[in-house]
């Protein structure tokens, strides 16, 4: 039991200090010239700025929930609590950071090919996907190694997961304030290309990138990785003692080592960045389930849990194949919403909604297979064992996802610095795997969040004895339904806020446009301040609501129904919660790349009836992808987590 919390805290370490070295390799990389920095400094000064102010407004939040924790549930959770909580903001800030030196140094390297500046974008979002696993796997085994107490560790979870809803919700409304702000008025109302310097909002959407797709989804899948880490813990030390509660840790030590050495197969053969990120991906899926079968046979341990976190793996490499091909900008479903684009945007957003609904039935039946097949191998445990299986390779999946908002970021520099045709088509072919990747991230994830979010189910039955949940309840199906509408008026909350926010910046785009003189002709600078302060203001405020919500309203059914309608509450958070979110994330990818598919010449190409359409239902799409539907993820593990770890107290305290 000791050696296997030592080890995993030490392969935690090796990854951490691996993530030094890639850090080395980018920095030492050439930045090139005197615009390009000038650029990049601009988009790391609104970034930077951002993060200040997010940090120091959640610290606020931070300091009362743990005065809560400290009085209900102790000092040692409490502090807990605030190392998830640093560990978080620390994955975001990291990767957030390294991303800002990448995007440049790959812009800067376009100019001598697609070889040379491909590994710069992906070791620079590898720092951030090796960074996180190595925190998370840190923190959690040395806090059970030196507290021995699941409820110590629960602490953790929720503070990393808290962390992580406040941060995606809050750059997920940044990112798509300033991206539906720069492609209205810049492209549908202009007639101007996306990363024109000319734009006023060009800046803060580079920004958006890295605080939305880099620090917001870094801190998402840290917390759906400690989360299903815990999960699988509580119910192994119930199921088999104290192996149970290790073995966890054990895999994820192993899918570190694997996602590791995954990416020595990441290599840009023919030119083809999409198929060398999936060759990555692959080559960890293949190394995981050699080193953990011979981890489960050194152990001496039942191989049914083998099997069980296998069907995880599996159920992830089915979602991201489904996301793949519904968000691919060569594949069928993207240029039907492309071509559709002709008719007008009616019959784009029909058809990308569409899809997206038909997008959610893999992906379901996949987990649905995961979990039926983990309960036959391994029970209950074997359902949280496959939802470690499908997070064992979060590290190469968030270097995958991180690599997208680096070469977005390196692509807008080229264009603003004037870098030529040949650099940007290089760009834009990184860019285009980009596009892929974090759509096929944002489904692992929320697959992923599935599988945590029913063993946290289950964990949450095992805390408060409840053996079965009866729908004949009226307390039971009240909380369901309860459930069942939270996830939807979340994502309401969420657009709403990118809608308000969207229209401060519409108004400040086109005051500058009418109100400086030259600014059309490109014979005057647009000020860029005022866009990014507008984008982080809105996204502050609008973020409280919906995440304070998601904290608040388990508990108080919890404490005025009681411990089985809060059980019924999770189940329909998690029904509508998950579909929802594969809804509009493939949607919004869909829409995206649809939009793209046009922009390469087909249709009209740039500046046709068919391009205004289909830009149009991006910026539908863009809340949808990048805001609302990989927030639900995080938020319905919030609430599972919040119903876990305060267990105690709505068993004690329920009025009913």
């Amino acid at each position: 039991m000791e050696t296997i919390i030592i080890a995993s805290a030490v392969t935690g370490l090796i990854s951490i200090l691996f993530t030094v070295y890639l850090f080395f390799f980018v920095n030492k990389q050439k930045s090139g010239s005197k615009k390009m920095i000038e650029i990049s400094e601009a988009i790391k000064e609104g970034a930077d700025a951002y993060l200040k102010r997010e940090y120091t407004t959640l610290a606020a939040f931070v300091l009362v929930m743990t005065i809560i924790i400290a009085l209900f549930l102790g000092y040692n959770v409490a502090l807990a609590y605030v190392l998830g909580s640093v560990c978080s903001a620390l994955a975001g800030y990291f990767g957030m950071e390294v991303a800002l030196k990448a995007n440049v140094k790959t812009a800067n390297a376009a100019k001598r090919g697609l070889d040379k500046a491909f590994p710069i974008a992906f070791y620079g979002g590898a720092v951030m996907g090796l960074s996180i696993v190595g925190l998370a796997l840190v923190g959690v085994s040395v806090l059970y190694y030196v507290y021995r107490s699941l409820d110590v560790v629960l602490g953790f979870s929720f503070g990393a997961s808290a962390m992580a809803l406040f941060a995606k919700a809050g750059g997920g409304i940044y990112t798509k304030t300033a991206d539906i702000g720069a492609d209205l008025v810049g492209k549908v109302e202009l007639g101007i290309p996306e990363d024109d310097p000319r734009n006023p909002a060009v800046i803060a959407d580079n920004v958006g990138d890295n605080v939305g797709d880099v620090a917001g989804m870094g801190s998402d899948l840290i917390d759906s990785y400690i989360a299903s880490i815990i999960a699988a813990m509580i119910l192994g030390m119930a199921v088999y003692g104290l192996m149970g509660a290790a073995l966890p840790l054990a895999f994820a030590a192993v899918g570190v080592v694997a996602s590791i050495l995954g990416m020595f197969f990441v290599r840009v053969r023919g030119g083809n960045p999409g198929a060398a990120l999936n060759r990555g991906t692959f080559a960890t899926c293949i190394i995981f389930a050699i080193l953990s079968y011979a981890l489960i046979y050194y152990l001496r341990v039942d191989l049914g849990i083998f099997y069980a976190t296998l069907s995880g793996l599996v159920a992830g490499v089915v979602i991201g194949i489904t996301t793949d091909y519904f968000t691919s900008i060569d594949r069928m479903p993207v240029k039907v919403t492309a071509e559709a684009s002709k008719t007008g945007t009616a019959t784009n957003i029909l058809s990308g909604f569409s899809y997206g609904l038909i997008s959610i039935v893999p992906p379901i039946i996949g987990i649905c297979a995961a979990t039926i097949a983990a309960w036959h191998f391994a029970g209950v445990y074997g359902v949280s064992m496959a939802a470690v299986g499908m997070l064992s390779i979060v590290g190469m999946i968030i270097s995958s996802d991180a690599y997208g908002p680096i070469v977005d970021n390196s692509r807008g520099i080229a264009e603003q610095a004037n870098l030529g045709k040949k650099v940007l088509a290089i760009t834009d072919r990184l860019d285009a795997a980009g596009n892929t990747s974090k759509a096929i991230t944002k489904g692992f994830a929320i697959g992923a969040a599935a599988l945590t979010v029913l063993s946290l189910f289950v964990a949450y039955a095992e805390l408060t004895n409840i053996k079965s949940l009866d729908l004949m309840n009226p307390y039971v199906i009240t909380g369901v339904f309860l459930g069942a509408m939270t996830p939807p008026l979340l994502s309401a909350l969420l657009i709403l806020g990118v809608g308000r926010n969207a229209f401060r910046m519409i108004e400040e785009i086109r005051r500058q446009f009418k109100e400086i003189p030259g600014l059309i002709k490109g014979k005057a600078k647009p000020d860029y301040a005022r866009c990014v302060d507008i984008a982080t203001k809105g996204a502050l405020k609008e973020l409280v609501l919906p995440s304070v919500l998601s904290i608040a309203i388990p508990l108080a059914v919890g404490i005025l129904l009681g411990r089985h309608a809060l059980g019924g509450f999770l189940g329909g958070s998690i029904f509508t919660g998950i579909i929802f979110a594969l809804l509009m994330a493939n949607s919004g990818g869909l829409w995206d790349n649809a939009k793209k598919f046009i922009e390469d010449g087909h249709f009209g190409g740039k500046g046709s009836d068919a391009h205004k359409a289909a830009v149009v239902g991006d910026t539908v799409g863009d809340p949808f992808k990048d805001t609302a539907g990989p927030s639900l993820n995080t938020m319905i593990t919030v609430m599972s987590l919040t119903a876990s770890m305060f267990a105690p107290l709505i068993v004690a305290y329920a009025l009913l």
